[in-house]
């Protein structure tokens, strides 16, 4: 799952009653927040701080927990709420912090009865082993951003060896495609000019919904019946799972964005065969060179894992050589840290964590040489730029711009020449 850098540990005071959230973790997180935000004002909720929290590491768990106590020594008369996946994974070490008023579940975080002033209980945490009733509210807007992340997807049906995300989200299960339809309507008519679809397995899409729906299906129906969506993203995939419907409209509608986020891991078989996942390092680099062949201007990114139990450094060696040969953008590169309850956690041939974070510092290194090879070869072109806030924004290709001054310009697209490379993307000037 790619992580979105939304993480706040410093929540400053304030003195109105407004209802705040800050969220940690994934994109699908901060679709969720914004669900939570408009449940806590129905609610009736005053000077309400809402907590959503990420497990899929050892460091966002910390975060988590750093971010609650934060929230309480910055606001000590807040009424304070825990809630997401760490909530979810740990709901005792929550309980048990002084600084929480209120913790909920996955499984209650969007339902708007637990959000009610009077709600009965201070833990609300239940099983998701259970079938989920799930709710889809639709969102009235999205807090003013010209880009909306839209949840069409939760949950994951597979049991890769190092993720418990399973056992915080529960089971595949999909937004059936009228109400996909439906909020991003709401969104376009609230000034959002692009929608990115998020979820925990994004490609599961449609196996558990009638008939036969998947992922590229829904992309192109959705196209179909919202003409006036101009620019839609997809958020992380996993590449062995896209399928022939899916490739055709990243390789074909210019209305999906040439940016793609994919779940690889690792650039060792052996190493993937551990981590159980579903595809090889020859799969893997055989769909970057196929779509590059439909889109040559896709800007490729990817979420890697170094340091797994049993990676010799020949297997670091071979992601080394596949991240080269994959020509990759920024890429998020995580650290290896058991996580309770997993399968990587029990197996043989753990690193040292020192060899673990050189390792990492090592894959990261190489990353932004290969970034900025890339970013050098667009110097002095001229880019669309979807301006968020103040004065930088991102390309259509998903590479973050920062003008060189704050033109007033926020939550419009212009035309920006790439004047200098910098470590995140380039510096530009408005054409």
């Amino acid at each position: 799952m790619e992580l979105e850098k939304k993480t706040k540990t410093d929540v400053k005071r304030k003195e109105d009653s407004r209802i705040q959230v800050f969220t940690l973790g994934c994109r699908l997180n901060i679709h969720e927040s914004h669900v939570m935000e408009d449940l806590a004002i129905q609610g009736g909720l005053k000077n309400a701080i809402i907590v959503n929290t990420c497990a899929v590491t050892k460091e966002a768990e910390r975060q988590s927990h750093q971010a609650l106590r934060s929230a309480r020594a910055n606001n000590p008369d807040a009424y304070i709420i825990a809630t997401g996946c760490a909530v979810q994974l740990n709901p005792e070490s929550f309980a048990a912090m002084p600084e929480v008023n209120r913790v909920i579940g996955n499984d209650g975080k969007l339902k708007k009865e637990s959000f009610i002033q009077d709600f009965p209980y201070r833990v609300s945490v239940g099983p998701l082993e259970r079938t989920i009733q799930e709710d889809f509210p639709i969102l009235d807007h999205f807090k003013g951003k010209i880009r909306a992340f839209l949840q069409v997807q939760n949950g994951c049906d597979h049991r890769c060896a190092f993720c418990n995300i399973p056992k915080a989200r529960g089971r595949s299960r999909s937004v059936p495609l009228g109400i996909v339809v439906q909020q991003i309507r709401k969104l376009l008519c609230c000034e959002t000019q692009e929608i990115v679809l998020t979820g925990v397995d994004l490609t599961a899409y449609g196996k558990d919904l009638p008939g036969s729906m998947s992922l590229g299906r829904m992309v192109k129906r959705v196209l179909m019946q919202v003409p006036e969506l101009k620019r839609l993203r997809l958020s992380s995939l996993d590449s062995i799972e896209i399928d022939e419907p899916l490739f055709e409209v990243l390789a074909q509608d210019e209305r999906m964005l040439p940016h793609l986020h994919l779940s690889f891991q690792s650039g060792s078989s052996c190493i993937l065969k551990r981590m159980q996942r579903r595809h090889t390092p020859e799969q893997a680099l055989d769909f970057c060179h196929r779509i590059r062949q439909f889109r040559p201007e896709i800007n490729l990114t990817a979420d890697f894992i170094t340091g797994f139990p049993g990676e010799t450094e020949l297997m670091f060696e071979e992601t080394l050589s596949f991240m080269k040969e994959a020509k990759l953008g920024i890429c998020h590169i995580f650290p290896f840290s058991p996580r309770p309850g997993t399968l990587a956690s029990k197996l043989d041939g753990h690193l040292p964590k020192s060899e673990i974070k050189a390792r990492a510092k090592h894959l990261r290194q190489e990353n932004q040489r290969l970034f900025q090879e890339m970013l050098k070869k667009k110097l002095n072109t001229i880019q669309s730029v979807l301006i968020e806030e103040g004065a930088f924004g991102y390309t259509n290709d998903f590479i973050r711009v920062v003008l060189d001054s704050d033109l007033g310009l926020r939550q419009s697209i212009q035309q920006v020449r790439m004047v200098e490379c910098t470590e995140k993307g380039w510096k530009g000037v408005i054409c």
